[in-house]
């Protein structure tokens, strides 16, 4: 027997069911977000993952996640998809553009960051600042200096395999763990952040076991760790972070390619350039959405 009674109580279903999806849809989205953000250099998923309120629960979840299990994973599952997404979608895009236009995409991603660490500098300050935090931040940039300098000044070549691989994966949950760390930042120097990246990219199982591996370690072992270093010493750790940005970023920077007298300077120079515009503005936007 038809009944109107019926029709609208289905419809307000639908319609609930309907709120439910678009809701999703828009956590899919912010963690699609998060993961191009954790794979693109200069920006951090971590950052973008405070930003979108997830990194808590994400951190109450990695810390604890046998009694965290029912209570964080249904919230947490669309970011997750979300962030696969966003993260192996652009991995092939970004291992041709290294791999064909070398200079012009090292110095747009160099520009990401150079227009990134303003509003990172202030998010390591919303704790205030003392000695101790310049300090931090001297010595973790003194000490990325040396150990890149050294390489280089050995002609040590890191031919990338397993155990570099697990270490790709340690610097990839580092950056979700760490607000403000980037693993490209840390990967490009040292010529690894284009193979593993590619190897991502094509479902490498050379590449995601190893990094794999060390991701899990990762979060296994320093996420309470992380989670207790930023409670009990926001500003020095967030600082430190600061000092190994900079310092592993004036490594990559391509100087004898930004040279105005030849075209291929020029290019170089508005890639750069471009790189700061474009995270002005992603900086604003984050801004915006902020005071929401």
């Amino acid at each position: 027997m038809f009944r109107y009674r019926d029709v609208v109580k289905d419809w307000v279903g639908m319609r609930i069911d309907g709120k439910a999806l678009v809701r999703g849809l828009v956590y899919v989205l912010q963690g699609a977000l998060i993961g191009l953000g954790a794979v693109l250099p200069g920006i951090s998923g971590g950052v973008l993952s405070v930003l979108f309120g997830v990194y808590k629960p994400l951190m109450e979840f990695l810390a604890n996640p046998v009694s965290c299990f029912k209570s964080h994973v249904p919230r947490l599952l669309p970011y997750i998809l979300g962030y696969v997404i966003g993260f192996m979608g652009i991995a092939n895009l970004l291992a041709f553009l290294l791999e064909k236009y070398p200079d012009p995409s090292v110095c747009l991603f160099v520009g990401l960051i150079v227009g990134m660490l303003p509003s990172l500098w202030k998010e390591a300050g919303l704790c205030g600042r003392s000695g101790r935090s310049f300090v931090s931040m001297v010595l973790a940039m003194a000490f990325v200096f040396a150990l890149l300098m050294g390489l280089r000044m050995a002609s040590v070549t890191i031919v990338p395999g397993f155990v570099w691989y697990v270490f790709c994966g340690f610097c990839l949950a580092l950056s979700i763990i760490a607000p403000g760390m980037s693993f490209s930042t840390l990967l490009m120097p040292l010529g690894l952040y284009t193979p593993f990246v590619d190897g991502i990219g094509h479902m490498a199982a050379e590449v995601l076991i190893p990094g794999g591996i060390g991701g899990v370690i990762t979060i296994v072992f320093l996420s309470k760790a992380v989670n207790a270093l930023f409670d009990a010493h926001y500003s020095e750790a967030f600082h430190g972070i600061v000092g190994i940005i900079i310092a592993a970023t004036v490594m990559i920077v391509p100087f004898e390619g930004l040279s105005l007298s030849s075209r291929s300077g020029l290019i170089n120079v508005f890639f750069l350039a471009a790189g700061v515009f474009i995270a002005g503005m992603m900086d604003k936007f984050n801004a915006m959405g902020s005071e929401k």
